[in-house]
């Protein structure tokens, strides 16, 4: 099945979920990333149960704090 993972069109088996596939793609710091598929979010809870669905766009996303 083809889906694009951070703009990069990829081949993964059917079924994959999104726990899985941030494994496969050796995601840094996984327990800070946020996921969305298809600009939707999804809730962390949800990571091991979401499955990825032929031509899903899914984005790894990073919000950082600091500043002044």
């Amino acid at each position: 099945m083809n889906i694009t993972v951070a703009g990069e069109k990829k081949n993964y088996e059917e079924g994959i979920t999104v726990e899985k596939l941030i494994e496969a793609e050796s995601v840094e710091t996984p327990q800070y990333v946020t996921v969305s598929i298809n600009e939707k979010f999804v809730q962390r809870t949800d990571f091991s149960a979401r499955q990825l669905a032929e031509g899903d766009e899914v984005e790894f996303l990073y919000f950082m704090g600091g500043g002044e």
